[in-house]
């Protein structure tokens, strides 16, 4: 059970980071929030229309919880993607990969507030060095803009990205038990209405751009891989082996990620890279060894 989860996290991981590539792709393509409008519009409609049985079987359970799924689907996917795709604007796709390495910290916090999560010591140690690994790439490796509060815009927006997604994993422990598809058709309902206001605000300030081939092609790639693979194989890790320990594994969206803007996009990688890269992987080591004994303890 346990590598099946461990699998099922490095392909979400491995298209979530393919993510910010076709995010980069899409600038000067589309605008973002038509991106994000037509991915979650599109991934709710599909599901309905493949699954509206097992939904209207589920419906019982989820009405009583449907405002919190919905409050759910707002931050975790329009509050996420909409700080991503905004941010590929003025950051690159290697600083974007490798910050969202600092999501687990913003999921043990979340848990720890929400919970009352326990958290033994080899977790916050490994919180705390892949912290530091998504610091180093905010400063882009100088302490000085640190002190100076010298940080990109498209950064300081993917802090954003992180602390939704955070909240969102966190929150998805009090989910109703019902049919992924029906989770997954609610969420994309909850993203879908947060987006439409903000569609209007794109629209009001003359921002919107409609796709181009090259903005749809990357549209296409974002729907099906991150928006409905990726979140259905990481909601099944999450049952598997829980939000903490599968949170760790987006850690892995550093490494997937600076490959794939290197080679794809011809980004240039940094000594600041990959000092964080160190940081963060010996993070996910310490703190997956934390959560293996923390369960063996309640076992």
């Amino acid at each position: 059970m346990i590598y099946k989860a461990y699998a099922l996290l490095a392909l979400a991981t491995l298209f979530w980071a393919a993510n910010s590539i076709a995010g980069k792709f899409a600038v000067g393509h589309v605008s973002p929030m038509i991106i994000v409008t037509i991915r979650w519009a599109s991934v709710m409609v599909a599901l309905y229309l493949f699954k509206k049985d097992q939904i209207a079987a589920d419906w019982a359970v989820i009405r009583p919880r449907l405002s919190y799924l919905l409050v759910l689907g707002a931050i975790g996917f329009t509050g996420f993607s909409v700080a991503l795709f905004y941010a590929l604007i003025y950051t690159t796709a290697v600083n974007a990969s490798i910050m969202q390495g600092g999501t687990p910290l913003f999921v043990f916090a979340a848990s720890f507030i929400l919970f009352s999560s326990r958290i033994v010591k080899e977790q916050a140690l490994g919180f705390i060095l892949s912290f530091f690994g998504v610091i180093i790439v905010a400063v882009q490796g100088e302490l000085a803009n640190l002190f100076a509060l010298n940080i990109n815009f498209g950064d300081a927006l993917m802090l954003l990205a992180i602390l939704s997604y955070g909240v969102y994993t966190a929150a998805l422990r009090s989910k109703p038990s019902i049919h992924w598809t029906s989770l997954m058709f609610v969420l994309c309902l909850g993203a879908t209405l947060a987006s439409l206001p903000l569609l209007v605000i794109e629209a009001a300030q003359g921002a919107t751009q409609l796709p181009d081939a090259q903005g749809w092609l990357a549209v296409a790639y974002i729907i099906i891989f991150p928006s409905l693979l990726g979140q259905v194989f990481f909601i099944r890790a999450v049952e598997l082996i829980g939000g903490n320990r599968a949170s760790l594994f987006i850690n892995l969206l550093p490494i997937w990620g600076a490959l794939l803007a290197v080679t794809l996009v011809g980004e240039t990688f940094h000594l600041y890279h990959a000092t964080a890269l160190v940081l963060i992987f010996a993070g996910i080591g310490l703190a997956e060894y934390g959560g293996r004994k923390l369960s063996r303890r309640k076992a």
